[in-house]
Order: structure tokens, then C-alpha cells, then sequence
């Protein structure tokens, strides 16, 4: 019996080791659409390497992750590691010290430069999140509504509105574009940055824009406001009132024909409703377009919180996302989310291969707020979210929204100084 309570003794020993050795590392996100997936197939994954690491997926709501973790990263209680939205903000974390430099992760060798840069300071020399993928910006249809009331997909904006117009005629009851206004940030990122790249000529454009020789209120990113607004009476009935989720709820249920969408909502979709047949199809660009553009965005990155009391696992858990055992989980677990890492890997979904394929036959650019023009206040994402949402809801008209947008930015950023005067801002 001696015996025996001597052995008990030592496997208890062992086990309380054991459970004191275990470390919990928490990751803060936006993507609470994902969290499913992190707690059922990612961490497990990572969890046959590292058994004895917790990780706990702890996602806020997207429109209000941004304000949330700088409460929290402010008052020392943020996770161990922080989900990293492109350029600007993460910069502007990253040099107030809240993100640790990763330059000497082993495994960052798996990127390039441009994969980097959306998590780089402006001389390239330190990166301080770990990339995961790109989103790709387009309409996604339902192929079932498509087929019984005889619609193809629109290739030029003439056929795009075309279309809307005999929707609203045929089918009444069903809305032609299913988005809503209510979170605001719909309009501007599924609405005004999916088709302005067609209307500014992508990286053209958005560079002109960087050195002053364009503004929101001229050509084609004043052209991108006009447009937009013309998108108003297909939208759903009540669409003021009608959220993100909202919007989800009525395309997965067969409620519309057009979700204005990213390769982000793919995953979700399937999830939603397994049955539901989708199609995918590019911005429609205007007729005689001699280039077709898309946002083909690097959205998202994985930083280590400087104040981490669990950085060693942390880091453990980025080095592992640079793998490309991680790329493939990921790239398949999240269709529609397509890996940064250097690797050739095999994406089995047809909806987001749909996306992926127009990279052959369209130029690529990016949500071109996020670089520079957001990195101080009035930032001119949030700005985007008030005026897209404002055109569509009619209270505010396209060349107001645009001049109003420049005058706040204008008032800033110091190669549209000249704009400020030339449009009389502040009289």
C-alpha cells in the first residue's frame, strides 16, 4: 500500500508539471465569421506540433475591433497576439510599441517584399507581422435565381445596370444588389473600393493620387462616387436598417440575385448554407475599357503584442503560420482568403478559384485609403465609410460627398495642400 501511494504520488507530481508547464496564448481578431474554424481545424492543427500550448480565438466585431483592441492594448489587457488590418493602423501600432519587429522569425524567408510591405515600416527594414492572405473584391451571384429567371453575369457596366433594371422588373419581391447601409463600412469596402479600380485605373491612379495629381474630386475617383450612387434603388427594401449580417442572412437564404462582395464571404456562405449554389463574377468595367482592374487586397496579418507574458509560444504560433502546412490549412479551411506565403499551393475551391483566375486577365491593386491617407485624423477610410454610406442613402449627393472627403483630407496630407484652397474648404 506504502508503495503504491508513492507512485500515486509521483504521477500527480508529474501531471501538476505538466499543467503548470501549459501555456494559453489568446488572439485578438476581427474575423469573428472565422471563429468555427480557428477552434475546430487551425488550432488543433497547430496543436499536434504543440500540444501543450492553449491557443483561445477571441474575435470582436469588425466594425469595432479597431477601437476595442486600442482600449485594450492601452490598458495592457489585449491578447498575446493581434490580428494586424494593412498599413496604416498596424503602423501606427507597431511605432507606438505595442507590436514586437519579427524580422528574425524564422520562416519570414516565405514571403516577398510586396507580401510584407502592408506590415512594414515606409523603409522596408522591419516587419512586424507575420502576412496570412489577400482578398480579392467582386460580386458574388446565386446561380439557382440566375438560371430560373434566365440572367447571365454582366461583363460592362452598361450590362451590369441592364441587368439590375430587369430583376427589379422580373422578380419584385427579391432585391437585386443585397447589401445594406446600416454598419456603413459595407458601402465603402464592398461598395466604392470593389469598383473604383476600373474607374481610377488601379495602381495608376492611385499613385497620381498619392502625388497630388488627383483627388476624391476628380475624374475617375469622382466617376467611382457617381456610379455608386446609382446602385441605390436595387438595394434591398429597408436597406438603411439592414446590416452586414443582416445582408448575409438574406443572400444564403435566397432572398436577392448580387451580393457586392470579397472572396472573404465564400467561407462563410458554405458554412451558412451548404446548398446554396454561387457564382462569381469581376466589376463590371465601362464599356470600351482597355484594362479591367481589381482590389486584390492584402488584408491580413498576425503581430506579437510587445507586452506578451507568453512570447515564446506566441512566437512559436507565427513561426508555424509562415509554414506551408499553414498556407494550405488556411488557403482551404477560409476559401476565398488566399496565402501570401511563396508557396504553390492547391486551392480546391471552385467559387474562390473563380476569384483567383481573374488575376490573369485583370491588374491588381489595393484598397488605396489604407496606404498613407489614413495615417492620421480625419482618416480617409473612415471618411469613406461616412460618404458612401451618405450617396447611397441620399443624404449626401456624389460631389459633395467627394469634395467633402477632400477638404478633410487636404487639410493633412500635405501633396493635396493645394487642393484645400482651389476648392475653397473651410469657407
Amino acid at each position: 500500500m506504502r508503495k503504491r501511494f508513492w507512485v500515486l504520488l509521483a504521477l500527480l507530481g508529474v501531471l501538476a508539471m505538466g499543467m503548470a508547464s501549459a501555456e494559453r496564448i489568446v488572439i485578438e481578431s476581427w474575423r469573428s465569421d472565422d471563429l468555427k474554424l480557428w477552434r475546430d481545424v487551425i488550432i488543433p492543427a497547430f496543436n499536434k506540433h504543440y500540444p501543450d500550448i492553449e491557443v483561445v480565438f477571441a474575435p470582436t466585431n469588425p466594425a469595432e475591433y479597431n477601437a476595442v483592441l486600442d482600449s485594450k492594448l492601452q490598458a495592457g489587457t489585449a491578447g498575446d497576439l493581434i490580428t494586424c488590418r494593412p498599413f496604416g493602423k498596424s503602423l501606427e501600432l507597431y511605432n507606438k510599441g505595442y507590436l514586437v519587429p519579427l524580422n528574425d522569425l524564422p520562416g519570414m524567408e516565405n514571403f516577398t517584399d510586396f507580401a510584407k510591405s502592408a506590415w512594414s515600416t515606409e523603409d522596408g527594414s522591419v516587419t512586424y507581422c507575420v502576412p496570412m492572405a489577400s482578398v480579392i473584391h467582386g460580386f458574388l451571384y446565386n446561380k439557382d435565381l440566375f438560371e430560373k429567371y434566365g440572367f447571365e453575369p454582366p461583363k460592362t457596366e452598361e450590362e451590369f445596370f441592364a441587368l439590375l433594371a430587369q430583376m427589379k422588373k422580373k422578380a419584385p419581391a427579391l432585391a437585386p444588389l443585397v447589401m445594406g447601409t446600416k454598419d456603413q463600412w459595407e458601402a465603402a469596402t464592398m461598395g466604392w473600393h470593389n469598383i473604383g479600380p476600373n474607374y481610377y485605373h488601379g495602381e495608376e491612379g492611385r499613385k497620381a493620387f498619392l502625388a497630388g495629381k488627383e483627388g476624391f474630386h476628380t475624374d475617375g475617383f469622382l466617376t467611382t462616387y457617381k456610379v455608386l450612387a446609382k446602385w441605390a434603388p436595387y438595394l434591398p427594401r429597408g436597406y438603411k436598417s439592414v446590416a452586414y449580417s443582416d445582408a448575409q442572412q438574406m443572400f444564403t437564404q435566397g432572398r436577392g440575385f448580387i451580393y457586392p462582395a470579397g472572396s472573404w464571404d465564400i467561407g462563410v456562405f458554405h458554412q451558412m448554407n451548404p446548398k446554396l449554389k454561387m457564382g462569381a463574377f469581376p466589376p463590371p468595367a465601362p464599356a470600351g475599357a482597355e484594362k479591367r482592374y481589381i482590389s486584390d487586397h492584402q488584408d491580413i496579418a498576425l503581430g506579437l503584442n510587445s507586452a506578451s507574458k507568453h512570447k515564446e509560444a506566441a512566437k512559436k504560433f507565427l513561426e508555424w503560420m509562415t509554414t506551408k502546412e499553414f498556407a494550405e490549412l488556411y488557403g482551404n479551411a477560409l476559401p476565398g482568403f488566399f496565402p501570401l506565403h511563396n508557396f504553390r499551393i492547391e486551392i480546391k475551391d471552385p467559387v474562390a478559384n473563380e476569384f483567383l483566375s481573374w488575376r490573369q486577365d485583370h491588374e491588381s491593386t489595393f484598397r488605396m485609403t489604407y496606404y498613407k491617407l489614413s495615417d492620421q485624423k480625419p482618416d480617409a477610410e473612415t471618411d469613406l465609410w461616412t460618404a458612401s454610406a451618405g450617396i447611397l442613402n441620399g443624404t449626401m449627393q456624389p460631389d459633395e460627398a467627394a469634395k467633402w472627403m477632400e477638404c478633410r483630407l487636404s487639410s493633412w496630407f500635405e501633396p493635396h495642400k493645394h487642393f484645400h484652397q482651389e476648392l475653397g474648404c473651410g469657407k
